[in-house]
């Protein structure tokens, strides 16, 4: 029986039980931190510059840059739970950023305003309807500065074609076990996720799905969308040890400039 997916998945799923079942990815600062030395060592980013961290969730990513000393960064998310995590975060660590909860489809803010854009973990693809991605990169490209930079990290679709694995499990800690069902639908891998207490049962029970890019319609998208100057790094991994990690592995990460 083929997996039936909730296009507005994306609306509900990024909550605090979504940072228990990643958090090997997601929560861990060894990775973020590793995510970005990447960021910094493919943009020409310096001190002053104005960073938009699109799609950026509980902002990890943005609060180790202003951790950095990269204080001028902007933090927007769908999620408003998210937000308010990294909000907390953020004035735990005395750090000052912006925070925004939006569509990156749509985003309430002039042209030109950012030096930099980053989209982190495949968050172009999480959108079903047809033109979503090459809103949000429209969207990119027009609060970005003439000469700015987008990074954008998405999981090698040609990779997990070639080796999906349809049935994965793992557990957290004594208590917690996160089992997923898999599928390829066209252009897209959909996700049955089982999240198990073992005391309490049934803790989440959703689908999702992620469009699959290889580089080259990587590559496409971004000049579409106006984007010059593309360059695509292949297999990026953050974790020590091969494994599965819920498509955080082997991941295609593009830069493009605006002229």
């Amino acid at each position: 029986m083929s997996i039936r997916v909730d296009p507005d998945w994306w609306k509900t799923l990024f909550d605090e039980v979504y940072l228990l079942t990643d958090a090997r990815s997601v929560c861990d600062p060894k990775i973020t931190r590793r995510e970005v030395d990447m960021i910094c060592s493919l943009l020409p980013i310096r001190g002053a510059h104005k960073i938009l961290d699109l799609c950026g969730g509980h902002g990890r990513h943005s609060i180790e840059l202003s951790r950095r000393g990269f204080r001028a960064c902007t933090l927007l998310d769908y999620s408003q739970t998210l937000i308010e995590i990294a909000r907390k975060k953020a004035l735990q660590d005395n750090l000052e950023l912006d925070f925004i909860c939006g569509d990156a489809r749509q985003m309430d803010m002039p042209p030109d305003s950012y030096d930099h854009v980053i989209i982190m973990g495949n968050s172009l693809g999480y959108i079903q309807k047809e033109g979503a991605d090459a809103q949000i990169l429209a969207e990119a490209f027009r609060v970005l500065r003439p000469g700015g930079w987008l990074l954008a990290d998405v999981a090698n679709g040609a990779t997990i074609r070639s080796g999906i694995k349809p049935n994965a499990w793992h557990e957290i800690g004594e208590e917690i076990i996160v089992c997923r069902q898999r599928e390829i639908q066209g252009d897209f891998i959909c996700v049955r996720e089982f999240v198990l207490s073992k005391t309490d049962g049934l803790i989440r029970d959703q689908t999702y799905a992620i469009r699959l890019y290889d580089a080259a319609g990587l590559s496409d998208l971004l000049e579409a969308a106006g984007f010059a100057r593309t360059h695509v790094h292949h297999d990026f991994t953050p974790h020590d040890a091969s494994g599965d990690y819920g498509f955080m592995n082997n991941r295609l990460i593009a830069t493009s400039q605006k002229r």
